[in-house]
């Protein structure tokens, strides 16, 4: 794919970067050399490779999915201005 001076105007007006005039052809010329790269990769065959991701095998460790309450709610409320009953006291935000 071809990338010609008005093209590459547009691409740097939509990614709102200053191009000076004299820039447009080697940039021009830089981009359609990445596209033809980025089509020979459409050449390879892919049909048996499976999607990956990460390039090393691995599981992540995981922990017991348990519910807990941390077990330090006094501690949590002593930072509130004001409790009832285990609970923060807020205002009423909805009639």
């Amino acid at each position: 794919m071809a990338i010609d001076r008005a093209t590459v105007l547009k691409i740097a007006r939509l990614a709102r970067i200053e191009v000076r005039p004299e820039e447009c052809d080697h940039l021009a010329k830089e981009i359609s050399g990445i596209l033809a790269w980025v089509e020979q990769l459409g050449e390879v065959d892919t049909r048996n490779v499976e999607p990956m991701t990460s390039v090393v095998a691995m599981e992540l460790p995981r922990r017991a999915d348990e519910v807990t309450d941390g077990n330090i709610r006094d501690a949590i409320l002593a930072n509130a201005p004001e409790v009832e009953g285990g609970f923060f006291v807020v205002p009423k935000v909805v009639e």
